[in-house]
């Protein structure tokens, strides 16, 4: 089912309740690699890896912030140009080096009090299966293989790295806003542009 407003949500919905279901969330956990990048691992000569991430992505992480929507990161990677941009984003919650995410996102959920459904997870990948089935709003980006599209009750039309966390924190903050542009909230909460 395609959300109402094709304009500002043209990502695919599972089903009629998937908008007022965003509405409860309070903390979005995401996926590294084919979420918030490309999903294309880079290395420099020294074996440092290189990755690219979505300027558009970020400003959405910092806004869904300023709304009082956790984020937190679990990645199977250990790779220190992604903690360089969570810290730059000021994103605290920082899970890296593990392929068995559920138990730490079981840890993100105590340490915060959060039931399933004030929970969702973006991934792309059979890493990310268990974390999505164990929230109330998995998510998936574009590019994901198709058994994590099947499990999400949101898919994004934008490609992970290509702006797939933006579009998903807009998603979840239009049903926290009651239909209010989230770029409205952004303004109030950061102020005029100054040239």
């Amino acid at each position: 089912m395609a959300i109402e407003n094709p304009a500002l949500f043209p990502g695919i919905a599972a089903d009629e309740n998937a908008f007022r279901d965003a509405a409860r969330v309070r903390f979005l956990v995401l996926d590294v690699d084919g979420v918030c990048t490309d999903g294309k691992l880079y290395f420099q000569e020294n074996g440092h890896p290189v990755k690219c991430f979505n300027a558009q992505d970020g400003i959405g992480i910092k806004t869904a912030m300023l709304a009082g929507i956790g984020i937190g990161i679990i990645t199977g990677r250990n790779d220190p140009c992604v903690l360089a941009r969570m810290s730059q984003l000021g994103v605290t919650e920082f899970q890296a080096g593990f392929e068995s995410k559920l138990p730490k996102l079981e840890a993100i959920r105590e340490k915060y009090g959060l039931k399933p459904e004030e929970m969702a997870y973006m991934g792309d990948d059979w890493i990310d299966l268990d974390p999505m089935r164990s929230v109330g709003m998995p998510i998936a980006v574009a590019n994901a293989v198709a058994q994590v599209k099947k499990e999400a009750r949101y898919v994004t039309a934008a490609r992970g790295g290509d702006g797939a966390v933006r579009e998903a924190i807009e998603f979840l903050l239009n049903a926290r806003l009651d239909g209010k542009n989230p770029a409205d909230f952004w303004t109030a909460a950061t102020g005029p542009a100054r040239i």
